[in-house]
């Protein structure tokens, strides 16, 4: 899941310059951000995501400033 978004980094401008040596170890810098995303729970986006699929199906109304989302009192 994360692979797409380091693919499209420009290394030649990162801190070590890009390379062959830090394309070949890039595989695992993005396999230990997942896991270390992973033991957080998550990057934190699945409230937004759920709140908006269940708008796009007129299940939910717009947030008005309401302190729970809808869905966390139903």
């Amino acid at each position: 899941m994360l692979q797409p978004i380091f693919a499209t980094v420009d290394m030649s401008k990162s801190s070590f310059g890009g390379g062959a040596a830090e394309a070949q170890w890039r595989p695992m810098l993005v396999e230990a951000f997942a896991a270390s995303a992973v033991r957080a729970g998550g990057v934190g986006i699945a409230d937004s995501v759920y709140r908006d699929l269940l708008r796009q199906n007129g299940a939910l109304k717009p947030n008005m400033g309401e302190a729970q989302p809808c869905w966390m009192r139903c």
